[in-house]
């Protein structure tokens, strides 16, 4: 006896994607790693800047202070070099698992495209109409950068599902056989990878992560410029830890966010999977 489940998945997706449109809203910033960049060497080198003049209040430090002050220093760079290299590490295992979603996505569709022959020929002929159509969905979703018309593509993709599951349902009720069994569960499979995509795209490195990286990376610039000594080659260096730290950030931002910045994941799967199906039409 062949059970079918009633379709809940457009539902979960579409709230998924109001999430994270308003996850983009909330981090704004964030979706522009160029303004990372130019903000945190602003900020850090100020800090530097700051860290000199009370330097410079404090007049000559001793060599002691100055052997204490090197631990410190130490310490608070290594920290420093250990978040950055952590919080790098997960937004790689992020883009990572865009990356494999995007992949399964493609071979559920495809998966999907071949099953779909199981069904009576009309039926078959209408699953594989839809599917086409909710391929090219799906790959304006993975280039689309516009909030407006990432709500307008979800929408369609939504109502695409809606008619994709009904298609599998109508001819497995009417025929309920291991075969077309197959179809359903392929379809369900369909919808399972769109669910997935939107959870790993909302998967994004925590807000305290930044937080306490930029709070660490602050510290480390204000030790430096309080601990520098008078000449003028030491000057010259001040902008060379706020230059390093800042570009770390903007890779790691960039690396971070799905539609911002420079680094995207590239539906390759998806559009040839799509030119495929539209070649055989």
């Amino acid at each position: 006896m062949l059970v079918t489940l009633v379709p809940l998945k457009h539902v979960a997706t579409k709230k998924s994607d109001e999430c994270y449109c308003e996850v983009r809203r909330m981090n704004v910033l964030l979706e522009y790693p160029l303004i990372v960049l130019v903000l945190c060497l602003a900020v850090l080198y100020l800090s530097e800047r700051i860290g000199v003049f009370l330097g410079a209040i404090r007049a000559n430090i001793n060599e002691g202070e100055r052997n204490e002050l090197n631990v410190i220093l130490s310490a608070t760079l290594t920290l420093l070099s250990l978040i950055i290299g952590f919080t790098f590490s997960m937004a790689i295992n992020r883009y990572d698992q865009r990356k494999n979603y995007e992949v399964a996505e493609a071979n559920a569709i495809s998966t999907e495209y071949i099953r779909a022959g199981l069904l009576p020929d009309e039926d078959a002929a209408l699953v594989r109409k839809l599917l086409v159509s909710y391929l090219d969905q799906r790959v304006l979703f993975y280039e689309t950068r516009d909030d407006r018309e990432l709500l307008q593509i979800d929408a369609t993709t939504d109502r695409l599902e809606a008619g994709l599951w009904s298609a599998v349902q109508i001819p497995a009720e009417d025929q309920p056989t291991p075969v077309t069994s197959l179809a359903v569960s392929g379809m369900n499979d369909v919808l399972n990878s769109r669910t997935n995509t939107q959870g790993a795209w909302l998967n994004r490195i925590p807000s305290e992560a930044w937080v306490l990286m930029a709070v660490v990376a602050i510290f480390s610039n204000l030790l430096i410029g309080y601990g520098m000594r008078r000449t003028e080659v030491a000057r010259a260096l001040l902008f060379v830890l706020p230059m390093v730290v800042s570009i770390s950030f903007f890779l790691i931002a960039d690396i971070d966010t799905p539609r911002g910045g420079i680094i995207h994941v590239h539906p390759e799967n998806l559009e040839s999977l799509s030119q495929s199906f539209h070649a055989n039409d």
